[in-house]
C-alpha cells in the first residue's frame, strides 16, 4: 500500500505513526514550498521546554519543494547536534544512537528534500519500519481521502493530546508531557520499544 506524505525534517511522532501503515511512502516533491511547516523544522524537548530545530533555507515565492536549497553559511547542523545532545544526553538511549545521528548531520546537504529524505530514512531504519520512499513526479491536488497525509501534520495546529499516551521524557520532573514531538524524542526515550508505541 502507498500513501502520500509531505517531506519532513525528523518528522513528528504522528507522521511516523501514520507511515507504519504503508509499504511505500510517496513524498511530495512538486508542491509549491509552504512556509512554517515540518519540511524544515523539528520540535524537541529541552530543559527550557519545546524548542524548534529549523533548517535555514533559500527559496523564492514559487519554489517547488524539490528546488529549495539549504543555507549552509551558519553551520546549522553543528548547532542542531549540540542542541540535541544537550536535550537528550541524559535520556536512556542517546548514547546508542549518538554516533549514527552525528554521522547523518555531518553529511553535506545542499537540497532540503535530500536532507528530509535522509532523516526520514534514518528514523525508519532505527525504528525498524520497512518502507520504501519514493518522490512524486507530478503535483496532485489534495485527494481528500485516506492515504493523503500531505496536509495532516502542522506545527501551527497542535495534534490532539489524547492521540498518544504519555511516555517518559527527559525533563518529566519539571515539565509536563508533550505529545507529538519529533520522532527523535520518542526514540531517545524508548529506544527499541519506540516502534511498539507507534502501532
Amino acid at each position: 500500500m502507498t500513501a502520500l506524505f509531505s517531506a519532513a525534517y525528523f518528522p513528528p511522532v504522528a507522521w511516523l505513526s501514520a507511515a507504519t501503515k504503508y509499504n511505500t511512502l510517496l513524498v511530495e516533491a512538486k508542491e509549491t514550498y509552504p512556509k512554517q511547516t515540518y519540511r524544515n523544522r523539528a520540535e524537541i524537548m529541552t530543559a527550557g521546554g519545546v524548542r524548534p530545530l529549523t533548517v535555514p533555507v533559500i527559496r523564492n515565492n514559487h519554489s517547488r519543494t524539490e528546488e529549495v536549497t539549504i543555507d549552509n553559511r551558519d553551520r546549522w547542523n553543528v548547532i542542531h547536534m549540540r542542541t540535541i545532545t544537550a536535550a537528550y544526553s541524559a535520556s536512556p538511549y542517546f548514547l546508542y544512537y549518538r554516533d549514527g545521528l552525528e554521522h547523518l548531520l555531518e553529511q553535506k546537504y545542499n537540497n532540503l528534500l535530500e536532507l528530509d529524505i535522509a532523516t526520514i530514512a534514518w528514523l525508519l531504519k532505527q525504528y525498524k519500519i520497512a518502507c520504501k520512499i519514493n518522490l512524486t513526479t507530478e503535483w496532485m491536488p489534495p485527494l481528500g481521502e485516506k492515504g493523503d497525509y500531505r496536509y495532516s501534520f502542522s506545527p501551527k495546529r497542535p495534534y490532539p493530546t489524547d492521540s498518544f499516551k504519555p511516555y517518559y521524557q527527559v525533563f518529566a520532573d519539571r515539565l509536563p508531557f508533550t505529545p507529538n514531538l519529533s520522532a527523535l524524542d520518542l526514540l531517545m526515550n524508548m529506544g527499541p520499544e519506540a516502534k511498539d508505541y507507534l502501532i
